[in-house]
Formats: C-alpha cells, structure tokens, sequence
C-alpha cells in the first residue's frame, strides 16, 4: 500500500496543472470577449467606422469631443459630411493643430476626404468631433448615438463609448 501513495500523488499533479491551464484558457476567452466588447465597430458600404469614444465631461460643460476612425475599403474615395447627435444641437468636425505654438481649432468645412483603401483617424490634437450645445452630459460608462452621414456610403448610426474625463488618445482603440 505505501508504494502505491507516490503513484497517486503523481497523477494528482498533472490534474492539477490540467485544471490550471483550463482556468488560464478560460481567462483569455473572458479577456477576448472583453477586448471585442470595448472595440466596436460598424459598417456602412465599403467603410468601417472602428470604435467611436468621447470623454466624459464636467457639470456644465457646453461641448464635447468624438474620435473615432474610418477605413475605406473601397477602390474609390469618400467624405464624411456630416454628423448629428441627440446630445447636442449641433456636431462637425474640427481639425486641431499649434501654429506658432499657439494651440488653434477650426471647422472643416466641405467634409473630410477618406482615401480609396485609407484610413483616416479622427483623435485628440487632430481631426475630431465637437458635439456643441450638450443638452446632457456624456457620463463614463454609458453610450450615445450619432449618425454620420457620407458622401458615397450614405449614413450609419454609431454610438460612442464614453470613456474617463481624463483619457488620452486610446492606443487600443484608435490606431
């Protein structure tokens, strides 16, 4: 019988190991899931719109900021137009840049041009959205819709994910 104790205890480990490795596996499928939650995505004709996000804003705040990017997969050009939310009286996107190393933000007027198998990224200190005239403040955790419309694609409602107030550009979702 006391030779049969170490033959036990050496079977028991590898059990042990197996049930490890699963418990690894099925973290890596929850950790998957949770990647491909927080990276939506959506599709309108050959342009993938990659997850649009704004920044939570203080109590007060009149405006707010989008990002987002756009990949056309097409073989010919695109604008974005226009944008529209419910929660804010108007939308557009701005470009910023510093000139002179004075920070300056305008308007795009005419739309914003996505190459023929392109991308563009609309991000913080460049091309973004500015929802002006919030009617409610954007609340970290939540979504929003807003619905973008495209010169050739035609228009796709997104929602954007509103993530912390003090979030930088997020490597993982704008690329």
């Amino acid at each position: 019988m006391s030779n049969l104790l170490p033959v036990a205890r050496a079977q028991a480990r590898p059990r042990g190991f197996e049930q490890l490795g699963l418990a690894a596996f099925v973290l890596l499928i929850l950790l998957a899931c949770v990647r491909g939650a927080l990276a939506h995505e959506f599709k309108a004709g050959d342009l993938e719109i990659g997850h649009p996000w704004s920044r939570a804003t203080p109590p007060g705040a009149k405006v707010a900021g989008g990002y987002f990017t756009v990949t056309n997969k097409g073989s010919a050009p695109d604008r974005l137009l226009s944008i529209s939310s419910d929660i804010s009286d108007t939308a557009g996107v701005h470009e910023m840049g510093v000139k002179d190393g004075v920070m300056t933000m305008r308007p795009i007027n005419g739309g914003l041009e996505i190459p023929a198998g392109g991308k563009i990224a609309l991000k913080p200190g460049g091309f973004h959205v500015m929802f002006i005239g919030l009617k409610r403040q954007p609340k970290q955790g939540e979504k929003f819709p807003a619905t973008l419309t495209f010169e050739k694609a035609g228009s796709v409602t997104v929602e954007f994910a509103v993530e912390g107030m003090g979030e930088t550009e997020m490597d993982d979702h704008v690329e």
